[in-house]
């Protein structure tokens, strides 16, 4: 069955190189059409790929200005003040494929190469811990030694391992693409999202940028999610490594990558990422589709628009102020001090780029940027109850869809944002955040009281509390 099903899949690409040129040539953005497009967009539709085109080509200034102010407004009706946290965790950076831009390349001489043992896994964790962190994604890079049973084992030490009243709730995967038999067995380590790139949609450019390895195969790693779901993964997570190819296409691809999980699934993915390419010890790759700081903005914003009910994700990759900027546009989680060389949050490790896949620029502590987050009036989150309630996949849709989600996500939000401040912040961080959940359960809609109650079992020791 499975044999027919891969061949099946990969017989034919759901990404059209020449229909995505022609929709962009052609789309006009007419001032009337596009305010048309943002008004859907508001109503909480999905774009069509002529639409985002459309707003793909805006020249005009004002235009832009109703663009950004869109998926502001989109975002707080969808998913509130919240700002959900997260840190990556890299396990191993071996791999065996050779991508021209990328740092873990197996040809990189330059490179550290290291897998943490189970032991080192465990003081990575309790490190994170130590720091008020309850999710994490975990990184692999592709070698057999990263084989579907250990990448099970890691997860399950992670879950696995307590500091006084901290834990990790959530583990998001993001590792090479698996056979259906390869995502169950990491599913049934009880994993969140599990996330992979295309790194570039466009099929030729692709080849170009992948030479060697398994990664070599485009349909395979394009179709990867959807033998993840097929294995009964329900949330799973898309993006493009922007820089790479021209970013208006990769936009595209990624509404096209959203449409056909959507019509073959029903759900499309839970979260869209936009890294941009970054410098990485022993890489000389120069790429002329580097995104500028304006242009990142308008991807952000445009795929904020185009699937308005999408986390969306933006990483330390950006320097501090950017992320400031960026993160009115639509973003609903962040990662928060983190570190990507294999094994340095447990230790000083003067040797950390050697070890890392690319270049952090956004290197503040956690609790930096949750008092930074506080003070600009965002609810700092650590929350994992839609997944551990059950409300993933195509369920989580249909709360997230209509803006529901965040009847649900406020006040979890909050109760996380109290175990933190009572657990790991500073006085001052623990003033400026209960003064930030005194005023926001007053503004509850409902179960204002109910959560009240479940601020003072909080308050009174007991964790993990949730709707």
């Amino acid at each position: 069955m499975y044999v027919f099903l891969k061949e099946r899949l990969e017989a034919k690409s759901f990404i059209d190189p020449q229909k995505i040129c022609e929709e962009l040539e052609k789309a006009v953005p007419e001032k009337e059409k596009v305010r048309a497009i943002i008004q859907k967009s508001l109503e909480k539709n999905r774009l069509s790929p002529s639409e985002v085109a459309t707003l793909l080509n805006v020249q005009d200034k004002e235009l832009w200005e109703e663009i950004f102010e869109a998926a502001r407004k989109l975002k707080e009706e969808i998913y509130g003040k919240r700002i959900v946290l997260f840190a990556p965790l890299y396990i191993g950076n071996d791999c065996i494929n050779d991508c021209v831009y990328c740092g873990f390349r197996n040809s990189n001489r330059e490179v550290q190469r290291k897998t943490l043992t189970f032991d080192e896994l465990r003081k990575e964790v309790e490190a994170l811990v130590s720091k008020g962190h309850k999710r994490l994604i975990v990184v692999y890079g592709e070698h057999p030694k990263y084989s579907p049973q250990f990448i099970a084992e890691t997860i399950r030490t992670v879950y696995e391992t307590k500091v006084g009243h901290g834990e990790i709730r959530r583990v998001n995967v993001n590792a090479a693409p698996q056979t259906i038999e390869g995502y169950k067995i990491i599913r049934s380590a009880g994993i969140g999202t599990f996330q992979i790139f295309q790194e570039t949609y466009h099929p030729e450019v692709y080849r170009k940028l992948h030479p060697k390895g398994p990664k070599s195969n485009y349909n395979w790693r394009l179709y990867a999610l959807d033998r993840a779901m097929l294995a009964g993964i329900d949330d799973v997570g898309i993006g493009a490594l922007f820089g790479l190819y021209d970013w208006k296409f990769e936009v595209m691809g990624l509404i096209y990558h959203t449409i056909h999980l959507e019509e073959r699934f029903g759900v499309g993915p839970h979260t869209i990422s936009f890294p941009r390419l970054k410098p990485a010890i022993g890489v000389d790759f120069k790429s002329k589709y580097a995104v500028s700081d304006e242009d990142f903005k308008k991807v952000v914003a445009i795929i904020r628009l185009a699937v308005p009910y999408t986390g969306m994700i933006l990483t330390a990759r950006e320097p501090a102020q950017l992320r400031r900027e960026v993160l009115k546009l639509g973003v609903s989680q962040i990662d928060g001090g983190s570190s990507i060389g294999i094994g340095s949050y447990s230790k000083s490790d003067p040797e950390t780029l050697k070890k890392s896949q690319f270049t952090l620029y956004d290197t503040r502590s956690l609790e930096e940027i949750i008092q930074e987050l506080l003070k600009e009036g965002y609810i700092p989150s650590f929350c994992t109850a839609c997944y551990r309630m059950g409300r993933t996949g195509q369920h989580f849709m249909e709360f997230a869809v209509p803006g529901f989600v965040r009847k649900f996500c406020t006040p979890n939000a909050l109760f996380t944002l109290k175990e933190y401040l009572l657990d790991y912040a500073s006085a001052e961080t623990r003033e400026i955040g209960e003064k930030l959940i005194a005023d926001e359960i007053e503004k509850l809609e409902i179960n204002k009281e109910i959560a009240k109650k479940y601020l003072k079992r909080i308050e009174a020791g007991e964790r993990d509390v949730r709707f």
